[in-house]
């Protein structure tokens, strides 16, 4: 017969097999609606502190109070990750909410499709700010503290557009190859601390960003995908890491 400690002991393993993200807090960039609220809801239901951001204060208090009904510390605050000024704030302000950011998604991103001779170079500005320069901000600002702690994770949602070109992509094309290489060099200069680095290339998901609901694409992937990929990552054994994951629709 188990005694009460013994008893105690195989209640929290069991907790810990559950949530193993338990004490980990996490920062998911556009993280109130589509592919980011469903990884920062993955996060929490896995254990983890979470704090998002985003630029629709209503999305955010939807998914703030969706989080808060998981039983998980939450912070939520609007921002605009292309400015140093307000990635500082923000980064400061997550870890007094919810402690030091063990768990970077960088997710935010924006999409405008035509052909390259009908863009400006205010769209060229706007694509590249949100899709590339953001992660650059945002992971050098969390970069040192998980460097001080030898520990951390930065995933990079790009797509499988930074892999292959097609007509009417060249901006979001090269927001994301040039994303697959920031994501490279920054695995190999952070591995060395204790940090990896890693990206996740879905194909097209049916979300708000895509414009194509599930009954539209019936076979695209979902936000729900994205998130389990984003799970297996960071629930990798410790002296290892995933580089690169590759997502498709089982049918096309």
């Amino acid at each position: 017969m188990a005694t009460i400690n013994e008893t105690n002991a195989v209640t929290a393993a069991d907790s810990l097999l559950a949530q193993p993200l338990t004490g980990a807090a996490a920062l998911v960039t556009g993280g109130s609606r589509g592919i980011g609220r469903a990884i920062a809801l993955r996060l929490a239901q896995l254990g983890a502190a979470v704090a998002i951001c985003g630029r629709d204060r209503a999305a955010l208090d939807e998914t703030r109070m969706a989080l808060q009904r998981i039983k998980t510390p939450v912070h939520a605050e609007s921002a605009d990750v292309t400015r140093a000024s307000e990635v500082a704030a923000l980064v400061a302000n997550s870890e007094s909410a919810i402690g030091p950011i063990t768990i970077l998604v960088n997710n935010a991103g924006i999409g405008l499709f035509g052909p390259v001779q009908d863009q400006s170079e205010a769209d060229w500005d706007h694509v590249l700010d949100t899709n590339l320069k953001s992660v650059f901000l945002v992971s050098r600002a969390v970069a040192p503290g998980m460097i001080r702690r030898a520990a951390g994770d930065i995933i990079n949602i790009s797509s499988l557009a930074g892999l292959n070109s097609f007509a009417g992509g060249a901006l979001y094309c090269a927001s994301k190859w040039g994303l697959q290489g920031l994501t490279a060099c920054m695995a190999e200069d952070l591995r060395a601390h204790g940090v990896r680095v890693s990206s996740v290339c879905p194909g097209s998901v049916a979300t708000e960003f895509s414009g194509k609901s599930p009954q539209q694409k019936p076979h695209a992937l979902h936000a729900e995908d994205v998130a389990h990929a984003v799970a297996a990552i960071v629930t990798q054994a410790p002296n290892s890491f995933i580089s690169q994951v590759q997502i498709r629709p089982l049918r096309k």
